[in-house]
């Protein structure tokens, strides 16, 4: 499998170098972060979306 043209061996070693710069303590609370970051972002998204369709109708 790969995303965005990285596979399992690569994301590995990045996974690797993240918990040996910001420890093991700190890595939830970046996934967290990450993770509300992108569901912001596809909520924008979305609602950029919504508004371009309402203003299509009118």
């Amino acid at each position: 499998m790969r995303i965005f043209g990285i596979g399992m061996p690569e994301l590995l070693i990045i996974l690797l170098i993240c918990l040996l710069i910001f420890g093991a303590a700190k890595l939830p609370e970046i996934g967290r972060a990450l993770g509300k970051t992108i569901k912001e972002f596809k909520k924008s998204l979305k609602d950029i979306g919504s508004e371009d369709e309402e203003e299509k109708k009118s």
